[in-house]
């Protein structure tokens, strides 16, 4: 008899069929049927319990090599590699409250999100076209760049998949946990730097801060603009590996 398939293995089906190494986004109503299918997939489908006691729990620095810079109760964010290839990821990140995944882009990639349980805050911006780039003054001065208010909103479980695109839908995003939660991502393509889908993060700072007395580059709000200036990866990024335990995904 055959075996019953697994939400999880049609969301691998369904991205299979949809994403090429090519990274060219596939028409949305290819993405509207993935983002319909993320909708059904709950904790329990990738082998997850809301109620899961590691959640919550704060991990020491004893014994985790490499992260003697951090504080004794911080508390890792847990990444699960569900499938990988050179078209699409599949991956789950569990957050433990108040923990933060920083303001970072998605160079040329299509991302969909989708909460399984818990609340999380998203705030995500798009680059604002053709670009708008100012130079700091002083020592040290640093190069800002103009992007546009995307998203500001908490997403509690139960609650749709949200997406993202190369250059719309808050391609740069940063997530703040409210409650334990997790977080079920496919991207596509994954991150590759050969391929010049490097991951970089940013610090926003309110477009007053850099305000060229040039209003007219803004329509709307000044709240809803703000300048980006590249980072290096967060010292306080604390994230370890974790394993899959959902239902195996037949390749």
């Amino acid at each position: 008899m055959a075996k019953k398939s697994t939400s999880i293995q049609a969301l691998y089906d369904l991205c299979k069929k949809t994403f090429s190494p090519s990274g060219t986004p596939p028409p949305s109503q290819a993405i509207h049927k993935l983002s319909s299918l993320l909708d059904t997939i709950g904790p329990a489908d990738v082998g997850l319990r809301e109620d899961n006691p590691e959640d919550d729990r704060g991990h020491g620095i004893f014994g985790l090599n490499g992260f003697n810079r951090i504080a004794r109760w911080a508390q890792p964010i847990t990444y699960l590699d569900i499938f990988e290839c050179n078209s699409f990821t599949m991956c789950i990140f569990c957050f433990p409250t108040s923990s933060v995944i920083p303001l970072h882009d998605h160079p040329g990639m299509t991302v969909l999100s989708k909460v399984l349980y818990g609340s999380l805050h998203v705030k995500a911006y798009d680059w604002v076209e053709p670009a708008r780039i100012q130079k700091g003054k002083g020592p040290g001065y640093f190069t800002v760049r103009l992007a546009k208010l995307a998203v500001d909103k908490v997403l509690t479980a139960p609650v749709g998949t949200s997406i993202l695109y190369p250059k719309s839908g808050g391609n740069l995003h940063c997530f703040t946990a409210i409650t334990p939660c997790a977080v079920l991502d496919v991207l596509a393509p994954p991150y590759q730097e050969a391929s010049g889908r490097k991951c970089t993060y940013y610090h926003d700072y309110p477009y007053s801060s850099f305000s060229t007395g040039n209003e007219a580059e803004i329509s709307g709000k000044e709240e809803d603009y703000a300048w980006l200036a590249e980072i290096e990866t967060p010292d306080d990024l604390y994230m370890r590996q974790g394993v899959y335990a959902g239902p195996a995904i037949q390749v």
